[in-house]
């Protein structure tokens, strides 16, 4: 059955991940983000599939820009979100809040001007699928912003699961994953950074996107699923 698929990070990483296991069949996929080159990219690749692609620019970040998209978007089945931008590590007495900010600016508040604008367009019973992360419910020291912002994500869907009512809401809270978010290190620094990861990981391997995309593929096939955390960390949280 065909739908229609919004999906806000959808140019990169586990966003296009997901757009391209949607693509496979003749669905209607919208990517949006702020990159304009990575949407048109993102989207020749996608039209060798038989999906029908079109890109949008949107900086989810400001909350105008989400809702004079939802006067212009039209009906949905299922808005995916997977945007989100640099999270400052270290310990929160050095740390640069100016960052923290913009990375909550993001991902935190952008999927909460999502939920609130955007909502309102998808179909009844479609669904809102957030992202997340593992260190929501792993305490590591430096992870500060990380932990809360994706911790508030995972509270706040549960809530939004209740107040949007009949759409479904729920979240994949992904582990370490090899996407372009790692594309500004060394290569070999990077290989040696995934593989001492897999070793410390019970399936000993590091994720793939494509991995991930799986998880979103479920909640949005699945009707009986909502308010729930879908974990794809390759056992990080029983270390």
């Amino acid at each position: 059955m065909m739908s229609k698929t919004l999906i806000i990070g959808g140019a990169s990483g586990i966003g296009f991940a997901v757009a391209s296991a949607l693509a496979e069949h003749e669905n209607e996929l919208i990517l949006a983000g702020r990159n304009n080159e990575k949407l048109e990219a993102a989207r020749q690749l996608l039209n060798l599939k038989p999906a029908d692609v079109r890109t949008l620019k949107l900086d989810v970040s400001n909350e105008a820009e989400v809702v004079a998209l939802s006067s212009s978007l039209g009906d949905v089945d299922n808005i995916v979100f997977t945007a989100g931008s640099h999270a400052p590590g270290g310990f929160l007495s050095e740390m640069d809040l100016s960052a923290a900010r913009l990375a909550f600016d993001t991902k935190f508040w952008g999927s909460i001007y999502t939920a609130r604008h955007l909502s309102r367009n998808i179909r009844p019973r479609g669904t809102l699928t957030l992202t997340s992360g593992f260190v929501a419910r792993r305490t590591l020291s430096g992870t500060i912003v990380k932990s809360t912002m994706n911790a508030a994500i995972e509270s706040a869907a549960k809530v939004l699961a209740k107040e949007l009512s009949p759409l479904r809401v729920n979240v994949v809270s992904p582990g370490l994953t090899d996407t372009e978010a790692y594309a500004g290190m060394d290569p070999v620094a990077r290989e040696n950074m995934l593989q001492m990861a897999a070793a410390n990981l019970p399936v000993k391997a590091y994720g793939r996107a494509q991995d991930i995309a799986k998880g979103y593929l479920f909640l949005l096939d699945n009707p009986f699923v909502t308010g729930t955390v879908i974990d794809i960390e390759g056992g990080a949280l029983i270390n």
